[in-house]
């Protein structure tokens, strides 16, 4: 008797180990089951929320391992606005990406930019996608750079890529960080209209580039100026006035 028991117990199989029912494991049991195709559809969009959340979290985990390894972006490029004097230093598009391309590479995210253009404005999203799926958009908008000699596609042009660079540096939450263009900015009043179209003549009279003023005020547009840098606004065009009245 003894040794039945114990060859019984030899053959005793281990327990099945536990297989999490994924939606894919429920939509395979419900068609060998004979289900209807609404009950099949419900599953597969259980199915496509359940991957999605999924890409949310790779494309979150694989943002914040990037972030922590972009190092600071040389500002490589810096502005006058009197007696050669660079009243404020920034990094062009191309040092951006320089800086972060590859360590955006080895995290399996990339990114790409949609212009638009409507109602006199030029509109830039900066989307930025991960490997597995799941992407993220940033939007800016502003009027053509119209400054200087420009023809009216250099004057898009030129608002294109002042765009493409803040909404690049939105995606990646580096505008906070590394940004001195807006160093200083409150979430304040905006100035009015009457105002806007007096730093809009300075600005043409002077014959300043808008995209260099406006990342020197820190405003994605002239009516975006916050009202608390109104005067430092006027005063820097008027500098730049009086200085080219002197030369």
């Amino acid at each position: 008797m003894i040794n039945v028991v114990q060859i019984e117990r030899q053959n005793e199989l281990p327990p099945a180990p536990m297989v999490p029912l994924t939606p894919m494991a429920m939509i395979s049991q419900a068609i060998a089951q004979g289900a209807d195709l609404s009950m099949v559809q419900q599953l597969m969009d259980l199915q496509d929320r359940h991957d999605a959340k999924l890409a949310r979290k790779e494309f979150d985990a694989a943002l914040a391992a990037a972030k922590s390894e972009i190092p600071v972006i040389r500002k490589n490029r810096s502005v006058s606005y009197g007696q050669g004097k660079a009243a404020y230093a920034h990094e062009d598009l191309g040092e951006v990406a320089r800086t972060v391309d590859p360590v955006l590479a080895q995290h399996g995210l990339s990114y790409r930019f949609r212009p638009e253009q409507r109602d006199g404005r030029v509109r830039v999203t900066c989307i930025l996608s991960h490997v597995d799926g799941h992407n993220e958009e940033s939007t800016l908008e502003a009027g053509a750079d119209t400054s200087g000699s420009k023809n009216s596609i250099q004057a898009i042009g030129s608002t294109v890529t002042y765009l493409q660079r803040y909404t690049l540096k939105m995606a990646l939450g580096l505008a906070a960080a590394e940004d001195d263009d807006g160093k200083g900015a409150e979430p304040a009043t905006l100035i009015t209209d009457e105002q806007a179209d007096q730093i809009k003549r300075l600005i043409h009279e002077t014959g300043s580039d808008v995209s260099a003023f406006l990342g020197y005020i820190g405003a994605p547009s002239v009516s975006d100026i916050p009202a608390a840098k109104y005067k430092q606004a006027i005063s820097a065009l008027n500098t730049k006035r009086r200085n080219g009245a002197q030369s």
